[in-house]
């Protein structure tokens, strides 16, 4: 099996993966992870340049953006897990910006949150980051300027790419690879004063706007789904195929399940393989017509077929996405110490609390290296929240009261007045950002700080 093959998916960088390393005909030497803000020595293994960009989503549909070296997405990266890593962020634009290195166990002062301590990216100016990739899985980065109610900056923007972290470990059960990367364009607040988008896209195309995933009968593709938008929540389908899900955030799943539909919410990945085995032209895309109709989707075509693509709603009873379909039914063992997170709107519906509090003022986890803490996540409000938990990984445990174990993520959504318990392994020294993915929470003041006790 040629499991990195990549099928050609767009005319930009998704096409041909770029190796981070050996491109200076060497591997670099290990070195701690650490931040440099004077002029670097040595070449980088990538370089990624921040500058504006004028991209066509489709013909006739410009749109005008800051990107990774000039595509959308950004370059997709891969490295080998546990070698040291040498990125230089170069700024063309005339504002400071900053990358975190989303889903990695990397060291504060290089995970990308100036929460934590890393060091931005100055305008006109460059950055040094080197840190040692893990965990192995599907990764991402993206830009994490707060942009408030500037919807045009950090997330909102073309700022973001996929990286996979070879593990050496993989069987490789697959023929080929393709990348699926979600997201809006043109958002806006609507009366209600919630972000809405005018346009999406899928790997920086509308549906119809790019070259088609080329597919033969009888291959095994595996896609690595990453939902790069920052506000909106997204559930996808194949027309007349089914999703394998092997792995959720990167992290291989402890039971392997067959679903019709992907629910992914932002900041989430999916890893499904698909045995292609009804040859035509169909459409992979939302279910949601009307974000499908704005550009939520992608061409699959296998060879020798032709016409136009066709979709077909899946049946409703397939709208079971549960993490519970990927879990052990085990117990998990006892955590060492317990906490509660209550998360409430505030009186103007559009500011956001934890345990009564927004952030600046909001209270920091503290926790002692070394130790297990179960999380109870009480969503007290009528909107799902997918938590991230910068730089250590989640086990879910209980979902809505039903328990399970194994299932191991960085971003976990606690749906509208439910309650979701998390394990967390205090493993990770240093400061750690803890917030909702929805950017426009996060913006308004749905986050804190997790902390190690000295």
């Amino acid at each position: 099996m040629r499991r990195r093959d990549f099928l050609a998916v767009t005319a930009g960088c998704l096409a041909s993966p770029l190796s981070a390393f050996g491109q200076h005909g060497q591997m670099p030497s290990p070195a701690s992870a650490s931040a440099a803000a004077s002029p670097p020595v040595g070449p980088a293994d990538i370089e990624l340049r921040i500058a504006p960009l004028s991209w066509d989503l489709a013909p006739g549909r410009t749109i005008k953006t800051l990107a990774y070296n000039g595509a959308i997405p950004g370059p997709l990266l891969r490295a080998p897990r546990g070698r040291s890593f040498t990125v230089d962020v170069v700024n063309d634009n005339t504002e400071t910006d900053i990358v975190h290195w989303h889903g990695l166990h990397i060291p504060s002062e290089v995970d990308g949150a100036v929460e934590e301590g890393t060091p931005p990216v100055p305008a006109r100016g460059r950055q040094r980051y080197v840190f040692t990739p893990e965990p192995a899985g599907t990764r991402w980065y993206h830009s994490h300027v707060m942009p408030g109610r500037d919807l045009r900056k950090g997330p909102y923007s073309g700022q973001f790419g996929v990286l996979i972290v070879d593990g050496g470990d993989d069987p490789g059960h697959y023929d080929a690879e393709v990348p699926i990367v979600l997201h809006e364009w043109e958002p806006r607040f609507n009366a209600a004063g919630d972000v809405e988008a005018r346009y999406f896209s899928i790997n920086g195309r509308m549906l119809g706007g790019g070259e088609p995933i080329r597919v033969k009968a009888s291959q095994r593709v595996l896609f690595r789904i990453v939902n790069a938008s920052a506000t909106a929540s997204h559930q996808l389908a194949l027309a007349g195929h089914v999703f394998e899900v092997i792995a959720l955030d990167g992290n291989p799943v402890p039971t392997r399940a067959r679903v019709q539909v992907v629910d992914v919410a932002p900041g989430e990945r999916v890893d499904a393989l698909v045995e292609m085995n009804r040859p035509g032209v169909w459409t992979l895309g939302a279910i949601r017509n009307d974000w499908r109709q704005a550009g939520l989707g992608i061409v699959v075509e296998y060879a020798d077929a032709q016409g136009p693509p066709q979709w077909s709603p899946p049946p409703p009873a397939s709208f079971n996405w549960d993490y519970g379909l990927f879990a052990k039914p085990d117990a998990p063992r006892d955590p060492d110490e317990r906490l509660t997170m209550v998360f409430r709107p505030t009186g103007d519906g559009h500011h956001w609390t934890i345990n009564g509090k927004s952030y600046p003022k909001s209270d920091p986890i503290v926790v002692k290296e070394g130790g297990r803490y179960r999380w109870l996540l009480d969503n007290q409000s009528a909107e799902a929240h997918p938590i991230h938990l910068h730089r250590h990984t989640l086990e879910v445990v209980k979902v809505d009261g039903r328990v399970m174990s194994g299932v191991m993520k960085d971003v976990v959504v606690v749906p509208a007045w439910k309650q979701v318990e998390v394990d967390v392994s205090a493993v990770h020294p240093g400061l750690s950002l803890f917030h909702c993915h929805q950017q426009f929470h996060m913006d308004m003041g749905f986050m804190t700080m997790l902390r190690y006790s000295t």
